[in-house]
């Protein structure tokens, strides 16, 4: 005898796959099925004939065949399609409708996603990384599902606790989303004082827009010459100006407090790629030194440590760490140790840009 679906449940699933459903999901747990409608939510108890996870399938085979005509569950070719953004907008609803979580990933992956149906898609599976995904998108950042998200991932980001690419991953969507508000951000921030990975992509993503830590512009030796320089158009003076702005020394402070303590190689890795990028010019090579260096040196030699520090960071990049990282994969305080070499000089730098090279 073929396992086959009660002649109650196919009823009850008959009659409310003919209504105008949202999405749906498979509850194994408790052995039913959940669809949002219209009316809200709709919960259809199911009453097994064979073992459970079997008849879960069946219902499945149902609902697929009647939202996709394939019987068979989602296609793999469906996943490639839904992966590469090869299906149309209006089929990818019909991917919330078969219970099947892997669907729900591909509409959430989908450059057609819209914030109607990320709202649908988050009823079906409201997990952490769906919600990064989605606010990706910017449709979905700047629609009524933006602030929905944004919300839930400030909410849940204690619970990423030693995830550190994760963590670095949610904060850079985050910032980059117009539905985060400034109490938010400043919460996000605060939380770098506890896991500095936390910094790491407030200096990818707003290195000129960071929260006030205490740092603040000083009126350092040579201003008076560095300022004549900034006047004349010298890029490597530019350069040295901002450092020595109050944005620029909130910068090298969070850049400093992840240097003294990273903990994955990954932290490592964007913190440098943030650093070459923070100090240099675009269009500059990693090789070059910035434009107008020699004649900034002969002009203010004052300043011959500062200028030493801007050359050595605006040539730093993550290949820094690339022959090192190739040959280990240590993490934590043993990571700490063998980076030792490429940091150190790194940090000297840095404490010399603000004013501190003795620190």
């Amino acid at each position: 005898m073929h396992d086959e679906l009660s002649p109650e449940d196919l009823l009850r699933l008959q009659v409310l796959l003919a209504q105008d459903l949202k999405a749906v999901r498979l509850d194994d747990a408790n052995t039913a099925l959940v669809a949002l409608t219209d009316k809200g939510e709709a919960t259809v108890p199911l009453h097994p004939t064979c073992r459970p996870d079997r008849y879960m399938r069946l219902v499945q085979e149902l609902l697929s065949g009647h939202a996709l005509g394939s019987p068979g569950g989602y296609p793999i070719y469906l996943t490639r399609w839904t992966r590469h953004g090869q299906m149309e907008t209006e089929n990818l609803g019909k991917l919330l409708l078969i219970g099947e979580p892997e669907a729900v990933v591909a509409v959430v992956h989908s450059p057609a996603l819209t914030d109607q149906l990320a709202e649908y898609a988050w009823w079906a599976m409201p997990t952490i990384e769906n919600a990064r995904l989605m606010l990706r998108r910017e449709a979905v950042s700047r629609g009524r599902m933006g602030k929905v998200l944004v919300d839930f991932l400030v909410e849940h980001l204690p619970f990423l606790q030693d995830d550190h690419l994760a963590i670095m991953d949610t904060v850079a969507v985050l910032l980059a989303s117009p539905a985060l508000d400034a109490e938010q951000r400043a919460a996000v921030w605060r939380r770098g004082k506890q896991t500095n990975s936390y910094y790491v992509a407030f200096l990818e993503q707003a290195a000129n827009d960071l929260p006030e830590i205490g740092a603040a512009g000083r009126d350092a030796p040579g201003r008076e010459c560095l300022d004549g320089l900034v006047a004349a158009g010298n890029i490597a003076a530019a350069m040295l100006a901002r450092a020595r702005s109050a944005q620029g020394q909130a910068f090298l402070a969070a850049a400093a407090e992840v240097l003294a303590r990273p903990e994955t190689q990954e932290v490592v890795n964007r913190l440098l790629k943030a650093l070459g990028e923070r100090f240099r010019p675009a269009g500059m090579q990693m090789d070059t030194d910035p434009p107008g260096l020699e004649a900034a040196r002969a002009a203010c030699p004052e300043l011959a440590a500062e200028w030493d520090a801007i050359a050595a960071l605006a040539r730093v990049s993550d290949a820094l760490s690339t022959p090192i990282f190739a040959r280990t994969t240590a993490i934590g305080s043993l990571m700490r140790r063998k980076i030792e070499p490429l940091v150190a000089p790194l940090r000297a730098h840095i404490q010399t840009l603000r004013g501190r090279p003795d620190a």
